[in-house]
């Protein structure tokens, strides 16, 4: 699985012939250097919550590409108001094969209101994302504070986690090297952080924190490509 790093909390993932997408935030994303006009060959869109920071472009891409979007409930039913025809509906604890791999959604303890038009939509429950493809697994936290139930991640032999450290709204850098020692992933990658000034933090602290206890942490930039 090749994980490419798009800024803030995106991602591109590519996984066999599958190309996929994970909260695709690039219109008004100042921390990355692609554009959602870039995202060609796109077959699946992962949405952690409707924030949007995270629900992003994924309604221009989704349609062009005759993407499957993959998200909570409500957000699905959503964006089947906006036209598309290609949604899958999961919820926290649940989890689906798809051909490239399994897909089950995480807790994450945040919000998900879809703000259009001067009014909040319900977005049902926030979630995150673990990922298992080609034997490996690629945990994407989502926005969230720390939570207990990262601890039912100590049996998933994580390979890759993405874990936001921006404090605020999300994990400060403190508190996402808790969530490491609890389910300790082979790798970790900080996200959610340096994008607007509410949420600056120190990659190189959180690097030297998970280092201490024996986990990689791999500071990537965006374009940055780590293969797993």
């Amino acid at each position: 699985m090749k994980v490419y790093f798009l800024g803030h909390a995106t991602f591109k993932l590519e996984t066999g012939n599958c190309r996929i997408l994970i909260d695709p935030f690039f219109t008004g994303n100042p921390q990355t250097n692609a554009s959602a006009d870039e995202q060609t060959g796109i077959d699946y869109i992962l949405i952690t919550h409707g924030h949007s920071d995270h629900i992003g472009d994924c309604v221009s891409i989704a349609r062009r590409e005759k993407a499957m979007v993959i998200a909570n409930f409500e957000i699905c039913n959503y964006l089947s108001t906006k036209g598309l025809e290609k949604v899958h509906p999961l919820h926290l604890g649940g989890k689906h094969k798809f051909d490239f791999g399994k897909v089950k959604m995480t807790p994450a303890i945040h919000g998900s209101g879809i703000f259009e038009d001067n009014k909040i939509i319900y977005g049902g429950n926030p979630g995150g994302f673990l990922i298992e493809a080609e034997q490996v697994k690629f945990y994407h936290a989502g926005d969230t504070g720390l939570t207990v139930e990262m601890q039912l991640l100590q049996e998933e032999n994580i390979n890759l986690a993405a874990l936001p450290i921006g404090g605020n709204f999300v994990m400060d850098v403190e508190d996402a090297f808790r969530a490491v020692k609890i389910f300790k992933p082979q790798q970790v990658i900080p996200i959610h952080y340096d994008t607007f000034p509410v949420i600056k933090a120190d990659p190189q602290k959180f690097k030297q924190l998970v280092e201490g206890i024996g986990v990689k942490c791999v500071v990537m930039k965006s374009g940055d490509m780590i293969e797993i």
